[in-house]
């Protein structure tokens, strides 16, 4: 087993450590019923501590938090689903006019994998091109993006509490 991860939860004592103190943070300030590790209702997610602080004749608030060791794992954690999306339309856009003007200079591009040759594809990443195969990686990545790294904006829309 790797140094510094505890072998219940696969977790560093660095990250249990963040988690003890979220927990005492909260309680200090009031939430009186907390926990760690909470399935979230509504999403696939858990919470590394979430807690309820109750007010008198009034919705009590509940809080979540999730404990980052690094920027790296926020970042994982925090894609902007529409900035990320906008960022894609204009790559695509990008990418389409690249792929109309190598059409043009490399007409030999088709594959010859369909019955007539104007429903061919054009086989771009044959040729090397570096700002189309650059384009082509950034799509990707932001498509991996956009697909799996909207954690906390998953948590906001999905009402998982109501205080962030």
């Amino acid at each position: 087993m790797a140094a510094g991860v505890t072998s219940r939860r696969a977790e560093t004592a660095q990250h249990a450590q963040l988690k003890h103190l979220a927990f005492v943070w909260a309680q200090a300030h009031g939430f009186s019923a907390c926990a760690m590790e909470v399935s979230l209702p509504k999403c696939r997610y858990r919470a590394d501590v979430a807690g309820y602080r109750p007010r008198p004749k009034q919705i009590g608030s509940t809080a979540v938090f999730e404990c980052k060791q690094t920027l790296c794992d926020l970042r994982r954690n925090n894609c902007h689903t529409g900035s990320a999306r906008r960022r894609i339309e204009a790559i695509c856009e990008r990418r389409q006019s690249l792929e109309a003007r190598l059409r043009t200079h490399y007409p030999n591009l088709h594959n010859g994998d369909s019955l007539f040759p104007e429903f061919d594809c054009e086989n771009f990443r044959a040729i090397g091109h570096r700002g189309y195969a650059r384009l082509v990686r950034e799509l990707r990545a932001l498509q991996n993006r956009l697909y799996d790294c909207t954690k906390f904006e998953k948590l906001i829309r999905y009402r998982c509490a109501n205080l962030f």
